[in-house]
């Protein structure tokens, strides 16, 4: 029996990087996980790996910058399953043109729909239920930015991730009397599919000594595991060879002047 046998997991942004990570290493412990995502090809995916590696999965297509789509995904899972212990907000997005010089308002909506309004949206669709057992874990994915402050993330991804942390605060504060814990893992530099959107993407040298999207997944399930009665308010997690700190061939740490 794993050590989150009947646990029911809902990990958003399933379908690749880290919410794949999470959500493999949730369905290793032994919970029923729910992945969701835009892309049912991508779910699919991570729903056979879960299943490779003798867990129990299914998908769930949820765009989380949809409210009322997100309301209606947490009640279908809630009908088929009567519960939803663990919710994992793993959805997250950035834009290249991301630096105030070049910032597009409608870029920086785009950024805090999905980073930080999606979360909140899933959040507020698990909590009753999660209120009536008092009993449940919601974990943000924020970000190594949002704990200390750097040119690379840019504005709306900086913002977005921070903002997560006093989403995730204001958890423990309000809910914790019943029952409920919030965490905020600040993952360093992993490599994901996300780097694609970077203004100079990393080298595949410097992507070697990266964390890996399992890495940051076994950062989750170790959160998750940790019993009832503890909270894991925040979690700072890096690589070893820290390129935020060290620098690196490839690395826009400022702007250059011009």
């Amino acid at each position: 029996m794993g050590t989150l046998s009947g646990k029911i997991a809902w990990v958003t942004g399933g379908g690749s990087g880290i919410g794949q990570g999470a959500a493999v290493e949730l369905g290793k412990a032994g919970a029923i996980v729910i992945v969701s995502g835009r892309r049912t090809n991508a779910l699919a995916e991570t729903e056979a790996l879960i299943k490779q590696a003798g867990g129990k999965a299914e998908a769930e297509a949820v765009d989380t910058v949809d409210k009322q789509a997100v309301e209606r995904a947490a009640a279908a899972i809630l009908d088929r399953h009567g519960r939803i212990d663990i919710l994992v907000n793993c959805a997250g997005t950035n834009v290249p043109k991301r630096f105030f010089k070049d910032l597009a308002a409608a870029d920086w909506d785009k950024v805090v729909a999905v980073n930080l309004n999606g979360a909140l949206y899933c959040t507020l669709a698990v909590l009753p239920s999660m209120r009536k057992r008092r009993d449940g874990l919601v974990i943000h994915v924020a970000s190594y930015f949002a704990r200390y402050q750097s040119y690379l993330g840019g504005a709306a991804y900086n913002a977005s991730k921070l903002a997560l942390c006093a989403l995730v605060h204001q958890i423990n504060i309000e809910e914790g009397m019943h029952g409920i814990r919030g965490c905020a893992i600040h993952p360093g530099e992993t490599v994901t599919p996300l780097q694609k959107a970077r203004p100079k993407p990393p080298s595949p040298e410097d992507q070697a000594r990266m964390l890996k999207m399992e890495d940051v997944g076994r950062v989750v399930r170790f959160v998750a595991e940790s019993p009832a009665h503890v909270c894991v308010n925040e979690i700072v997690v890096s690589p070893t060879w820290n390129r935020l700190i060290l620098g690196g061939g490839e690395m826009m740490l400022a702007p250059k002047i011009e």
